[in-house]
């Protein structure tokens, strides 16, 4: 439950509540949090939440992407939308391309959460950004953030020379005053679903070393600039999620921070961006595991595909900045050959080679994607597959112990116990007589057999 208290100094009466929002589509309202950098917004995004989804620190400028989250607040929906610090004089730079970020927020957001600094007082920069939302049609919201005792309510004084009747005074830190500003909100929030329909929308991480081109594929894929985009490594620093459609088909696509070795990963910030990426593997159906055609495989991008194996999840292999490489006839062939030989536990991953500045392969990315999604989810009937597997059991009996007849083959018993990814209980009467290569074999075969592309499988040997 969110804290809160009175504040008959600022609380004024409240102004007719506004109707219902109604969507086309059916789409949430979008709540877009602005303002300058260092004032809160993703202390507050987190705060809504529940839960720390946005990277929090006292250095201005952490946040520089749009951060989307979809909530409830008493049992109404919502799209919440956390943004990098507006900057109405930024003209080149990062802090630039975050204003553009913060912009596009504003431009497609429903309603807008401004949020200032009660500490620092009314700034000329929150002015301009003032300025700059008086020709919106779209209804504001003035958050005066870091009210964290009664003894800071005079600061509120200062924000009235903006000529708004109704502020907020809150702590986004301490969740004080926040659920008095979500009260006002509720009228804007769409009503629940009567049935909440099981999603199968495919979820895809973006993975990689620090600038490979992942913000600039999911640009690409989505149309317009989604996330910011620089030459400049480690941009990218929360996991941003987003939704694009092809063929009437919605996917998520989340781009992740560059995963840098471990002893060269700085403490702080870039920290918890790492440890960010690696969660949104582990949230995602599908890793898309981006590799740089002129640098080649390195020995980091082995060890990102071992924490996507490890976690389990689909694979596909996407070679970026091939444009580079076409007027060499042979570098395709020798780029896989080197694929096999770094990558030998991914062998069943698929291969796009492409550019993501140009979007030519868009229909093979998501072609790839619905093939190996449908194998990630896949289920064998138990019946079809022990026909299979009692076929292959003759031709290649189950390995016994030295001296034993090979009778254990006529009773092994194989089923489907799992999917995302698939995973088949083995039933035999010895299961340490299962070597590894056995195994494998055996994996190798149900791929074969049933065309499980891009996907790890998993074999487990259990006592008859």
């Amino acid at each position: 439950m969110l804290p809160s208290r009175t504040m008959s100094r600022t609380k004024q009466t409240r102004g007719p509540v506004a109707p219902l929002f109604t969507l086309e589509g059916g789409r949430l309202p979008i709540i877009a949090l602005i303002g300058r950098p260092n004032v809160g917004k993703s202390t507050l995004f987190n705060r809504i939440l529940g839960t720390r989804a946005a990277i929090v620190d006292d250095v201005p400028g952490v946040t520089r992407d749009r951060n989307y989250a979809d909530s409830t607040y008493r049992n109404r929906r919502f799209r919440l939308v956390d943004t990098g610090g507006l900057d109405p004089t930024a003209s080149e730079g990062m802090l630039s391309l975050i204003r553009q970020q913060s912009q596009l927020a504003i431009a497609e957001a429903d309603i807008l959460v401004l949020v200032l600094d009660a500490r620092s007082g009314l700034t000329p920069a929150d002015e301009e950004v003032v300025q700059t939302l008086r020709g919106s049609d779209k209804p504001v919201y003035y958050v005066i953030n870091k009210i964290d005792t009664p003894k800071a309510d005079p600061l509120v004084a200062d924000f009235y020379r903006l000529g708004q009747e109704q502020l907020y005074p809150l702590s986004a830190e301490h969740g004080i005053g926040v659920a008095e500003l979500l009260d006002d909100l509720f009228s804007h929030m769409a009503e629940p679903l009567d049935e909440e329909a099981t999603s199968d929308t495919p979820r895809i991480a973006i993975v990689g070393r620090p600038n490979v081109g992942k913000s600039t594929l999911v640009n690409s894929v989505l149309g317009e600039a989604r996330v910011v985009v620089s030459n400049v490594p480690g941009t990218t620093r929360d996991p941003v999620d987003s939704v694009a459609t092809f063929k009437d088909r919605q996917y998520v696509l989340t781009d992740t921070a560059g995963i840098r070795r471990r002893g060269r990963v700085e403490r702080g910030i870039e920290g918890y961006s790492v440890a960010r990426s690696l969660r949104a593997i582990g949230r995602s159906d599908i890793a898309v595991l981006l590799l740089d055609a002129e640098e080649g495989v390195t020995e980091q991008d082995t060890k990102i595909a071992g924490l996507v194996l490890k976690q389990g999840r689909a694979c596909i292999l996407i070679v970026n900045k091939w444009d580079l490489k076409t007027d060499d006839v042979h570098a395709r062939e020798a780029y896989k050959q080197d694929l096999e030989r770094r990558f030998p536990f991914l062998a069943w991953a698929p291969v796009l080679f492409i550019s993501a500045l140009e979007q030519d392969f868009l229909r093979g990315l998501f072609a790839l994607i619905d093939q190996v999604y449908f194998s990630f989810c896949k289920r064998v009937p138990t019946g079809p597959l022990n026909q299979f597997f009692q076929g292959l059991l003759e031709e290649h009996p189950l390995p016994v112990r030295k001296g034993k007849p090979a009778k254990a083959s006529k009773s092994a018993f194989m089923t489907q116990v799992a999917t995302r990814p698939p995973a088949f209980a083995l039933f035999v009467g010895h299961p340490d007589n299962m070597t590894p290569a056995y195994l494998r074999f055996l994996e190798n075969q149900i791929r074969k057999e049933y065309h499980f592309s891009g996907t790890p499988i998993r074999l487990m040997t259990r006592k008859k």
